[in-house]
């Protein structure tokens, strides 16, 4: 495959870049009254505004060339081909299939993959029922009252994201509560808030070998079966979401009960998969089903707009443009919506363990950033703390600011000063202040000279800092299934233009490697070896203070 930076579109648009680099955006706004219009754009119930971007018509005419000679519409045909696009791991990646509403056939090995699909679906939504109306019982007879998931990674930030965003949409009766760290304290909280008698776990591992699953599983069912007394009901209590039947049997837990999905399934974007059933569980089949067809209808979008008018290649190609032309290597997820405060990590997961390579796919050095660091927090809490830096810092951080138009709170005014907030702020970001608009401000408030001169400096916002406004209609299943598609689709196509494999995660795997050796010389199986002098110190250090044993 030709190298990003041998294509002409590549010099292309590094040759605009050159000639438009210090370009305001107020000079652009008042250039062309239209441009809020025609840099807009709507999918469903989601619109993008990306007018407050420094880029003119010939920068996404250059942005969009280089997704046309990377490939990018030829990528998007073989992913929902089913081609095995993952090649490292010489998988599909068929996250789309699982919100496949259409129920096209889609091709595995000459094997259409939508029966299996639905097959889970049904037996999921059969699973959620019984446990929503009370039919599934504990074993003294009570209905289920608290769930928690088990899991980590993609099996963690999804469902709890989700959960917690659709919170308004959840069962009255069910309690969610997500654990996902190996540090028992998360646990031993979660436990302290729940009962035996009332509680459904879910296990979320598709080996059913993760370290942190599995201890923090083994744990749960120990404290389960002291209180309750009955081993024999850890099958009424512990569910499955896996591959692996026989470690699930082993486990306790009702095969009949074990959820499985696919190995074309990625953990970070496999929350429409079997990995949703916590999900399903507090929402419902319907809101289930909604939050697919919101996928659903992105992929569509996706797989079939123009370059120039398909949303998640928009925003792509908009990241491009700051990362690999203004340098620009983070990128923050701002949502002024508190029910979506778990998404900037969510986002953070998918970005960057998608795109944090530094080979191509096939294995040479990719020569260019690559993802940039994901960060966030709510808008609001935001402009309390990290705002200042994204106004005056040296950094540019483009911002992705989202926003629902209604909400579900009632209390009467909050809405109105939380989307006041999030139009001023972006406002700011792109028009800053200048030198004369301060000294004016300054004078008016009746400070002699000298003081104006001395307060100046720090008056003065350069503005010209890039934001996306993303406005939800409202936060409903629907809609925040195309958010996630749409983000999921500008990751892989970000991943195309640089040449990278989004699907694979090998750079976490030396980390538990070497953590499976040092955890043994912890706990006094093996004597520190092999290790850097520091490693081996720090070892023989906290082997002394804890006496030398683990817990």
């Amino acid at each position: 495959m030709a190298h990003l930076t041998t294509l002409p579109a590549w010099h292309a648009l590094h040759a605009h870049f050159d000639a438009v680099r210090d370009r305001q955006m107020r000079q652009l706004f008042e250039e062309d009254p239209s441009r809020a219009e025609r840099y807009s754009l709507s999918v469903g119930g989601l619109l993008l505004d990306y007018s407050k971007n420094r880029v003119d018509d010939e920068t996404l005419r250059c942005l969009f060339a280089l997704a046309a000679e990377a490939g990018v519409p030829a990528r998007i045909a073989a992913m929902f081909a089913g081609e095995r696009i993952n090649r490292t791991e010489d998988r599909a990646a068929l996250h789309v299939a699982l919100r496949n509403r259409a129920n096209t056939p889609v091709l595995q090995g000459g094997v259409d993959v939508m029966p299996a699909v639905n097959a889970v679906l049904d037996r999921m939504a059969r699973f959620a029922h019984a446990v929503r109306c009370g039919d599934w019982l504990g074993y003294t007879g009570q209905p289920v009252t608290d769930i928690v998931n088990i899991g980590i990674g993609g099996s963690d930030l999804g469902p709890q994201m989700v959960c917690k965003a659709l919170a308004p949409f959840g069962h009255p009766r069910l309690r969610m509560h997500f654990v996902s760290n190996v540090d028992g304290e998360q646990l031993r909280q979660t436990l302290d808030r729940v009962h035996p008698q009332s509680t459904l776990f879910v296990v979320e591992s598709k080996t059913f070998t993760t370290q942190e699953t599995l201890t923090n599983a083994l744990t749960a069912r120990e404290w389960f079966v002291a209180r309750s007394g009955e081993p024999a009901a850890v099958a009424r209590h512990f569910v499955a979401v896996s591959t692996n039947r026989q470690a699930v049997a082993a486990f306790g837990i009702d095969p009949d009960h074990m959820f499985e999905f696919w190995d074309w399934v990625g953990g970070r974007f496999s929350l429409w998969s079997a990995i949703g059933l916590p999900i399903m569980l507090y929402l419902g089949e319907a809101h289930f089903a909604a939050l697919l067809e919101g996928a659903h209808r992105m992929d569509e979008h996706f797989r079939h707009a123009p370059l120039d008018a398909n949303m998640p290649v928009i925003l792509a190609m908009l990241g491009v443009w700051y990362i690999n032309c203004y340098g620009g290597g983070s990128h923050v997820i701002a949502p002024y919506d508190q029910l979506l405060e778990r998404f900037p990590a969510f986002i953070q997961q998918l970005d960057m363990e998608s795109n944090g390579k530094s080979v191509t796919a096939d294995g040479a050095p990719v020569g260019v950033e690559t993802a940039p660091i994901i960060w966030g927090e709510t808008g609001i809490n935001g402009q309390h703390a990290f705002f200042q830096l994204l106004h005056q810092g040296t950094h540019i951080s483009p911002i992705d600011l989202i926003a629902s138009l209604r909400t579900r709170s009632g209390l009467a005014g909050h809405h109105d000063i939380l989307l006041a907030n999030l139009l001023a702020q972006a406002e700011a970001f792109m028009r800053g202040k200048t030198e004369a608009e301060a000294r004016m401000e300054l004078t008016a408030q009746g400070l002699d000279e000298a003081r104006v001169a001395a307060l100046l400096p720090h008056k003065v916002f350069g503005g010209n800092r890039p934001s996306n406004l993303l406005l939800l209609d409202a936060l409903t299943p629907h809609n925040l299934g195309s958010l996630v598609a749409l983000y999921e689709h500008k990751i892989f196509v970000q991943g195309v233009v640089w040449g990278v494999n989004s699907f694979d995660q090998w750079g976490v795997e030396l980390g538990k490697q070497l953590a499976r050796g040092i955890l043994a010389e912890l706990r006094g199986e093996a004597p520190p070896g092999g290790h850097d002098s520091s490693t081996a110190r720090l070892i023989r250090l906290i082997r002394r203070v804890r006496g030398g044993s683990g817990a």
